[in-house]
């Protein structure tokens, strides 16, 4: 018997002028096609002397497993899709019901992949250049997803600014999805960013509506549509919709010249280095400003402007503040330093925006089993250690002394600060404080020896 083969092939938009040679070879070399009824019908003139297998919507395990049957006969098979057959494809499922079989790549059985023009890119080309910079694509489809899980890669896609391609984005029965995501992203993006709106891209029923997010959800929007919701740059001109590179951010747009700290073929003076020394020039010049006023101005977690302040230099600081990271492992001597630092205020803020300060002594902090307890006659106070990442003092003129909990994303768990009585620190706090700061610069033990 000779040996099978499974063509996974993406055909892209559906006409022949869209299809890659490898594809047109690919269904050419085949036996067998199988395929979603549609996907048929727009490659039925290349079908010709071909045994055929037409599938319905929710039947792609059984295409894979029709697919796997054939080829163990030996027989050429072309599992088609449209778009690329590995972005929201057939590809993940054949692939995982060969490896549940005993498959494997050795056996004899070849699988070839052949990708072709995904829909958000032929979307994209119909309406300009909306995917130039970075993009992200969201499947609305919660059949196989659950919607808490979508809602939380629409919300992070929002706050980290990407382009988004949104696919399966309303169905006959799923109508409210389109509209949760208009809502969440609204959180995060102006009324009027550009939407791109293309059903059946380079096909007979092709439509393009271009409209404003604040107007998506009530626009004609189906199966058979993808969605392009552009970033904060992404701009409308001439009917176009174009999200720019970034060469604004270092040439001059006429004369193609770096603009002043520039340089050609280096990173952009607000890359990672040139940002972190950005953060400290603006707390050189804005000596009032606190912690939380430079993360906002910045748009980025604590933790990101902690580490740009903790790696100043004597030529390179960070106004009046100063700090020192300390790695987790550190944390249950620092715990045991701090116990002695007297009076403290306790902060601790929500996602939502909500804080809370208490006022307690340090007397009170205990520490066990990854579990922090702060409790008194007037509150209690439990904090899930296992989020720490970092610790992180933070010292600012003769104003404050704090030490901050940060977890892996930068975000503060909760901070402590010293208190003052009349403008003044305790000098045995202070003391105390300043010790630990010693210690942490210079020990190389994972330990610290509290200082009796």
């Amino acid at each position: 018997m000779s040996k099978g083969k499974i063509f996974l092939v993406g055909f892209g938009p559906g006409s022949e002028l869209h299809m890659s040679v490898r594809a047109l070879q690919a269904i050419e070399e085949s036996d067998v096609v199988i395929g979603y009824s549609t996907y048929i019908r727009l490659v039925k003139n290349l079908l010709d002397g071909k045994q055929v297998v037409r599938k319905g919507m929710t039947e792609e395990i059984d295409r894979c497993i029709q697919a796997y049957e054939h080829a163990q006969q030996g027989k050429t098979v072309a599992l088609i899709s449209s778009g690329d057959i590995g972005v929201y494809g057939m590809a993940g499922p054949t692939y995982e019901v060969l490896l549940q079989s005993g498959w494997t790549p050795d056996s004899d059985i070849e699988v070839e992949i052949v990708p072709g023009t995904t829909a958000l890119s032929a979307s994209a080309s119909l309406v300009g250049a909306p995917l130039t910079h970075d993009f992200c694509s969201i499947s609305l489809s919660d059949l196989l997803t659950p919607w808490p899980v979508i809602a939380k890669r629409l919300d992070a896609a929002g706050r980290s600014d990407f382009v988004i391609a949104l696919y399966n984005p309303k169905s006959g029965r799923r109508t409210e999805q389109i509209a949760e995501a208009q809502r969440i992203l609204l959180q995060y993006r102006k009324a009027d960013t550009p939407v791109a709106i293309v059903k059946s891209a380079y096909r007979n029923l092709q439509d393009i509506q271009m409209v404003r997010l604040d107007e998506m959800k009530d626009c004609n929007i189906g199966m058979l549509t993808t969605v392009l919701i552009g970033n904060s740059s992404t701009f409308m001109q001439e009917g176009l919709m174009i999200t720019p590179r970034g060469y604004r951010n270092k040439y001059d747009g006429i004369t193609g010249e770096t603009l002043d700290g520039e340089k050609r073929g280096r990173s952009l003076g607000m890359g990672l280095d040139g940002w972190k020394a950005c953060v400290r020039q603006h707390l050189r010049n804005n000596p009032g400003d606190s912690l939380q006023t430079v993360t906002r101005h910045f748009d980025t977690e604590p933790g990101e402007v902690l580490s740009a302040i903790a790696e100043a230099s004597e030529n390179d600081y960070a106004g009046d503040f100063s700090a020192l990271m300390a790695m987790r492992e550190s944390l249950t001597g620092i715990m045991q330093a701090l116990q002695q630092w007297g009076l403290l205020r306790a902060v601790v803020r929500s996602e939502a925006g909500a804080v809370s300060e208490l006022f307690m002594h340090a007397g009170d902090l205990e520490l066990s089993e990854e579990k922090l307890k702060i409790e008194n006659e007037h509150f209690h106070l439990h904090v899930d250690c296992s989020s720490i990442a970092n610790v992180w003092l933070l010292r600012c003129a003769e104003d404050m002394r704090g030490i901050y909990f940060t977890d892996s994303l930068n975000r503060i768990v909760f901070n402590l600060s010293l208190l003052r009585k009349d403008g003044v620190f305790d000098t045995h706090a202070q003391e105390k404080f300043e010790w630990l700061w010693r210690e942490l610069s210079y020990s190389e033990d994972e330990d610290l020896a509290v200082n009796e």
